[in-house]
Parts: structure tokens; sequence; C-alpha cells
């Protein structure tokens, strides 16, 4: 597969989830700005989205004040932000454009399709008209993608990218959603088992699509450190770290490069780590510094696999 076909392939998939995850966000703050006495300020409540986001500094150069109205027009519909909903949607419209003979006829137009239909949102002040309901849509369009493409495409190198890509997007949008709302709500002592506390590590629950996952594996009421457990040890929790590189090890093993030692090195380091690790040693190291080498490393590979295989400027 030529190397600029493939990167089209892999940065489309990654928009879309990158579109997703920026959704969840959003929905996920939103939700928890309902809830009586769930932060000190406005600042407080939406500041941790602009984090998890790496558009804090970004934001506070363009519009000043954290407000809610604020960062959701940042995270939705600015465009001059690359990871916006609207320039992730965008971005990956414009990768598809570029490979449309590559993609199944289904995968092409329901991809066209999101984007025109997208358009019905533009303008809006999401705020008054539906902010729940616009982080429903782009949840479920992107949901619809993955299933049309999973379903029309062949198993070939083009599909294989479209995973990577996906894979690597989601495990670091994880990873540092966790990283943020685990400092952020770790309760003082006497907070445990509060109504706020169970409100809010439900929200991050629900944020990955994970409450009911968290149920049926602990049947217990929400610990902090079950959370943390389920989202980067759990291989059979579709959005954790284990999940996601139980999918990139394989992918990359798939691919003929006879360049890719590296790639392969790196993704197996951390799926190693991720396969025999144990929660109690990553807490006495310190979970913060575990995602944070999680992230830089999963950085790292990303890097790899554009040297490697897409020979093209990183694209993020």
């Amino acid at each position: 597969m030529l190397s600029r076909t493939a990167d089209h392939l892999y940065w489309m998939a990654r928009y879309i989830e990158r579109a997703e995850n920026m959704a969840r966000v959003l929905d996920v703050t939103y939700n928890m700005s309902l809830v009586p006495n769930a932060a000190q300020n406005e600042a407080d409540l939406w500041e941790p989205a602009l984090q998890i986001a790496g558009g804090l500094d970004a934001y506070r150069q363009d519009y000043g004040e954290v407000t809610a109205a604020g960062v959701v027009r940042y995270m939705s519909m600015d465009t001059q932000h690359p990871s916006s909903i609207y320039c992730a949607l965008r971005s990956a419209r414009e990768n598809a454009r570029a490979v449309r003979v590559t993609l199944s006829a289904e995968t092409w137009e329901n991809i066209n399709a999101l984007w025109l239909e997208f358009s019905q949102f533009v303008g809006m002040d999401l705020m008054q008209k539906g902010l729940g309901e616009f982080c429903d849509w782009v949840k479920a369009r992107s949901h619809l993608f993955r299933g049309v493409s999973f379903g029309t495409m062949l198993r070939d190198d083009a599909f294989r990218f479209l995973r990577l890509g996906t894979f690597i997007e989601r495990a670091d949008n994880t990873a540092r959603l966790l990283d943020v709302k685990y400092h952020l709500l770790l309760p003082d002592d006497e907070e445990v088992g509060g109504a706020v506390d169970y409100y809010e590590w439900s929200a991050v629950l629900r944020s990955v699509s994970a409450f009911q996952a968290y149920q049926k594996v602990f049947n217990d009421a929400i610990e902090p450190w079950r959370v943390a457990e389920l989202l980067v040890l759990r291989e059979d929790m579709p959005r954790s770290l284990h999940a996601c590189f139980s999918e990139i090890t394989p992918i990359l093993d798939q691919l003929d490069g006879r360049h890719s030692s590296e790639c392969r090195r790196l993704a197996g380091e951390l799926h190693a780590r991720l396969r025999y690790g144990r929660m109690n040693d990553i807490f006495q190291d310190g979970l913060h510094e575990f995602l944070s080498d999680f992230i830089e490393s999963n950085n790292n590979l990303g890097a790899e696999i554009q040297r490697t295989f897409l020979n093209a400027p990183i694209g993020a």
C-alpha cells in the first residue's frame, strides 16, 4: 500500500475517534455541572475537560477566562482548534475523500453523510439547544462508522490502518481522562462514599461506557482504585489501555514492513506491561507517573508508526 494512502486511512480513523472522545468529555462534564455542589465554581468543573483535550493554554490565549460556554464552543465548534469536534470531523472527511476508492462504498457514504448532517449543528447555541443530544449524535455516528467499516471492508492493510488509528487514539484519550479525573476527584477520607463522590465517579465510568461493566465486574460500590483497574488492566473492558494494545499489537504483526521491528517492539513492551502488570505495583509507584509514562510511550509509538509506515508529517 502507498504510504500516502495509509496515512489518510490512519488519520481518518484517529479523527473520528477523537471527535467521539471530545463528545464524551463534553457530555460527562455537562452532566456533572447539573449535580449540586459538584464543584466550587464553573472554572473548576470545566477546566479538566480542557486538560484532557490538551488545550488549556490555547484556550486561555483565545478565550481568556474558563467558562462553560467558552469550553463547549472551543471543544465542539472552534474552527481553529485542530482537536475540536468540527475540525476533527472535517479532517476525517477530507482524508476519506482522498482515498474513497480504497474504502468500501458504504464506508465512504457513511462518513460523507456524517459531515453533511453535521451542518445542522453549526451556528447553534449548544448550551441552550441540547448539548447532550449533540454529543449523543457524535457518538452514535462514530459507532456507525466503525460498524460499517468493520462490516463491509476487506481485511487488508487498508482495514488494518483504520483499526490501528482508532486504538492509538483511544488509548491516548483513556489515559488522559483517567489521569486528570483520578487526581481531581480522589476525595478526602471523610468524603468517600458521599452522593457527589458517587455521581462524579459514575460520570467518569459513563464517559467511557464502562458503568455497567463496572457493576458486572465488581458488583460493589464505586471505588476510585477499582475504576483505575478497570480502565488500565482489564482486557475485557473495550476502552481500557490493555484492550487497546491487545488490538494494536497483532495489527502491527500483520502489517508487512521490513523496518517495522521498532514499532512491534514499542507496542509489545507496552502490551506486556499491561498484560502482566498488577494494580498494587502501579499504585505503589504512582498512578500519575504510570499514566504519564504510558501517554509518552503511546505518543512515541504513534511517531514511529508515522515514520515507518506513513512517511508523512505527523497529522496531529
